[in-house]
């Protein structure tokens, strides 16, 4: 089994009190069920206050929200389960976040979450990637698509990071890229990316306007006043900033695989672009506001649904007005 993962994931420590937006704040931790157990049944003071605040649901066990937070975060940003029962006692969220497990059976990719500020950090500076060799592992994925998925997900990496164009150009070859990638998983040859796919681009650009973006996103959860208040104060389009590079590697990294199990890879370029559109349009530091769209679309499995199923079907996310924001058209 082959293991692949960015040179800094071993290192990677939590901050814990000095982080500056918690993974404690504001979200709503799902618990899983034998953890659940083990605090319904734990006797004492803590026993008592998890009995309290845990919920139950027809998705299963959650911790409460109490002034944003959840309860067991205590003011010196530490968390009470942890300082008395010790790191094994977390619930599964918390003990694994923000690191990722992409398995594919005999190939593994490990990575972390871009919600969480001192990953985020991590990930907005240059890095490679270390493979290693495990035992064990079974192919579990169609072998043709997931060899075409890493040959196209390679040369899109090293696009991104080669191509001497401006940022929104790379970008929007990418995303024309990504339907000569789709036609191939659905049985046409693969083509090296070409970056001739600009003048297509040019071609089929329109005029962008970014305010539908903000009327979507806002109709969406919102987790954090600070989203809202961003969201609500709809920036006009800019162009493309270098830093987007990172962004958008994350996002390849973590997402393109993702269509060999359901085969649509341009839904989650698209995804990608928008995402890129968005945090570089509204603005401040961006490594700041990825994570925050981060910590408001990825950690939110309907808020990031909504987005692959809108990919198609809103005006604002149209190849045209996409290629037109990235282009300045």
């Amino acid at each position: 089994m082959k293991v692949v993962k960015p040179d800094f994931y071993d290192r990677f420590r939590c901050l814990a009190g000095d982080c500056p937006d918690s993974c404690c704040h504001e979200w709503e931790v799902d618990v899983d069920a034998d953890a659940a157990a083990r605090y319904l049944a734990l006797e004492g003071p803590l026993g008592d206050r998890l009995r309290q605040v845990l919920k139950t649901s027809s998705d299963g066990y959650s911790m409460s929200i109490e002034n944003q937070r959840c309860p067991m975060w205590r003011q010196d940003g530490l968390c009470e389960i942890q300082a008395q029962l010790g790191h094994d006692a977390l619930c599964q969220t918390c003990r694994e976040f923000p690191r990722l497990r992409h398995d594919y059976g005999d190939y593994v990719e490990l990575g972390l979450e871009l919600s969480c500020p001192e990953a985020a950090r991590l990930l907005f500076a240059p890095y490679e990637f270390v493979e290693e060799t495990r035992p064990g592992g079974e192919p579990e994925c169609d072998p043709r698509l997931f060899a075409l998925l890493l040959e196209s997900r390679k040369q899109a990496l090293e696009f991104l990071v080669g191509s001497p164009l401006p940022m929104g150009e790379k970008l929007a070859v990418l995303l024309l890229y990504a339907y000569d990638v789709q036609a191939a998983l659905d049985g046409d040859e693969l083509f090296p990316l070409d970056a001739s796919l600009l003048e297509s681009a040019k071609k089929y650009a329109l005029a962008g306007d970014i305010s539908g973006f903000y009327a979507f996103f806002a109709d969406l959860e919102i987790l954090t006043p600070r989203w809202e208040d961003r969201l609500n104060s709809k920036p006009a389009a800019k162009k493309c900033r270098e830093e987007l590079g990172y962004l958008m590697k994350y996002l390849v990294c973590r997402y393109w695989l993702q269509a060999v199990a359901d085969g649509e890879l341009a839904v989650w370029v698209k995804f990608m672009i928008i995402a890129c559109l968005l945090v570089n349009a509204l603005g401040g530091d961006l490594t700041a506001t990825a994570q925050l769209f981060s910590k408001e679309i990825e950690n939110a499995p309907d808020n990031l649904d909504a987005i692959l199923d809108a990919v198609y079907t809103e005006p604002a996310f149209t190849d045209g007005n996409l290629l037109g924001l990235l282009l300045g058209v």
